[in-house]
């Protein structure tokens, strides 16, 4: 029996809340220079630049007691890493100076397979107490595709290199024989070695950390403060339940396919329960297990669903398992919410945004007005672009943000990543520099926020073009054909769009799941995210807001003379007029 199995201690008895805040913060904290180390350590753009990466604090029983504030997805890869190496290895077998890695989604509950974790057991007294946890998005985890995330995958042995849980560091001598063989199953050795060198020194850190902490307070009081906290967290979310309405909400969102080019919009829905202090998530009713690689991992869809319910419930409750043994969550098996082996997870973020968009829509027919959101874009859009440079190959990957839905009072934010993604963009100027590539353009997208008292936010138009001859692009993303809905009388957002050679006489639409296509120099590619909708009917919106939406650019006359009417559109701009 595991280690993971024993007994865990007795929930502490209430504590101050102000108190538990401070620990908690004090827990974050070393997370949060955990992340920084990472990122400025890193070696490759992904997790230098974008920062798609993410970090936590578990106790010895597997509970996560802190994450840094970075991709509320990787929270699955975590815990699932976690988990399957306390149930793998004994407490006794471990050492210090040990670390473990894991990616593969059936053999480590990871979410996909680029998403690779080290996980690090810290010492106390000669006896393992917590564990330090990261995970990197790596660029190239091999597969027959550049990038590993092809969204017409049909199996995971389509996804790249599988790793269970092995020891890579024993008693601090790292095992070089695996790194290499771990690297050289990716078209970037080199940016692999050094990223999870990274990894593993990242988590040093935060033993230390843990140990500065420990060494101050002692082990009992430490121990003693978590326990509290744990169950501070879970008292403050099912307080927060309780105060719901009893009864059953559902929600649904649209996907445009299953990732399989020709196929049919599919439904994610989502069922609330509420009773009491107790809250059931099911997504009985959902589409079935996609046959491509938009399929959600167990792990994936609970890191979904704490996200979910803490950002509409409680979004400053402290990250920790107190949250998670709070909700339950049930999904039919052989679905997209809970798939069977081997099925293919790359884009499995796409699902995840969207299913996430199902339980905003379920949770708006009971939350207060000033909760209440339109939809989001709920994509993950994705550009990749892979070929020969001078001393190797490149892989180029990135997410595109889109536009934000409206809420009460406010309009959506433009260009922004949305629920469980959170990665930055890549600076044009470290794209030029690292790649063969140019950004010939990269700007709001006009006209793809919903109309509405509030607008929905705006997407973003990107575009780059190859340098050289040979390079493969792979692009994937949602909201082509289901755009964002608005909420309460507003207009949907705009639809995502794909563009082969734009502007010029050879320019065609790409289809949604673009796979490896050959471009050479000086071929464009352009992507166009999608807006979010608008809260509340266009007759409401205020003339000034109106003004300002044209003369910045973000609505164009046409457009706005449709939604909103030419007469109120020429009032609005002559009270400008004479304001200004």
């Amino acid at each position: 029996m595991s280690d993971a199995l024993a007994p865990r201690p007795a929930a502490a008895a209430e504590a101050d809340p102000i108190a538990m805040e401070v620990f908690a913060n004090r827990l974050l904290s070393i997370t949060e220079e955990m992340g920084n180390v990472l990122i400025r350590a890193s070696f490759s753009t992904n997790i230098k630049e974008r920062k798609d990466c993410s970090v936590g604090m578990f106790d010895v029983h597997g509970r996560c007691i802190a994450q840094a504030a970075h991709m509320p997805m990787h929270l699955g890869s975590l815990i699932g890493a976690v988990a399957t190496v306390l149930e793998r290895y004994r407490l006794a077998d471990m050492h210090e100076g040990d670390a473990f890695v894991c990616n593969d989604v059936f053999l480590a509950r990871g979410t996909h397979q680029p998403d690779i974790n080290i996980i690090t057991p810290i010492f106390w007294d000669g006896a393992v107490k917590f564990f330090a946890a990261n995970t990197g998005h790596h660029s190239d985890v091999g597969g027959p595709n550049p990038g590993s995330m092809s969204q017409s995958a049909k199996t995971i042995f389509e996804e790249g290199i599988r790793i269970p849980v092995m020891r890579m560091v024993r008693a601090g001598e790292l095992d070089q024989d695996l790194l290499e063989m771990i690297a050289h199953n990716s078209r970037e050795p080199a940016e692999r070695i050094l990223d999870l060198r990274a990894q593993v020194a990242v988590n040093e850190r935060g033993g230390e950390l843990m140990k500065r902490l420990v060494g101050g307070d002692g082990i009992a009081a430490v121990e003693a403060a978590i326990e509290a906290l744990i169950a501070y967290t879970g008292r403050r979310l099912r307080a927060r339940i309780a105060a719901l309405p009893d009864g059953e909400y559902s929600g649904e969102r649209w996907m445009d396919g299953d990732g399989v080019p020709g196929g049919a919009p599919i439904v994610l829905r989502a069922r609330v329960a509420v009773k009491g202090d107790d809250l059931l998530l099911d997504f009985s009713g959902s589409a079935a297990q996609a046959r491509g690689a938009l399929n959600v991992a167990p792990n994936a869809l609970e890191a979904t669903c704490y996200y979910a319910v803490k950002a509409l419930l409680d979004p400053d409750l402290p990250a920790n398992s107190g949250l998670f043994d709070a909700i339950r969550i049930s999904a039919p098996a052989g679905s997209i919410a809970n798939p069977d082996f081997p099925a293919a997870t790359a884009a499995r973020a796409i699902t995840c945004n969207r299913i996430s968009g199902a339980i905003f829509d379920a949770l708006n027919k009971v939350l207060p007005d000033e909760a209440r959101m339109a939809h989001s874009h709920d994509s993950v859009p994705a550009l990749l672009v892979s070929g020969q440079r001078r001393g190797g190959t490149y892989v180029y990957i990135e997410t595109i943000a889109g536009g934000a839905g409206a809420r009460h009072g406010a309009d959506g934010a433009d260009a922004v990543q949305m629920h469980v993604t959170n990665s930055s963009n890549l600076p044009a100027e470290a794209l030029e520099i690292e790649y063969p590539l140019l950004v010939d353009e990269y700007g709001l997208v006009p006209d793809s926020g919903g109309a509405g008292r509030w607008r929905g936010g705006l997407g973003i138009a990107r575009q780059i073009s190859s340098r050289v001859d040979g390079s493969l692009l792979t692009a994937r993303g949602e909201g082509h054909v289901k755009v964002a809905p608005g909420l309460d009388g507003g207009l949907p957002g705009g639809a995502a769009q794909l563009f082969l050679a734009p502007g010029t006489q050879d320019e065609r639409d790409l289809p949604t799941a673009t796979t490896a296509m050959r471009m050479t120099a000086g071929l464009a590619v352009r992507m166009e995210t999608p807006g979010g909708g608008g809260l509340g009917a266009a007759s409401l919106r205020e003339p000034r807001a109106l003004a300002a939406d044209i003369l910045d650019g973000k609505v164009t006359r046409a457009a706005a003379e449709a939604a909103y009417g030419a007469a109120r559109v020429a009032g609005a701009l002559a009270a400008w007029n004479e304001e200004d």
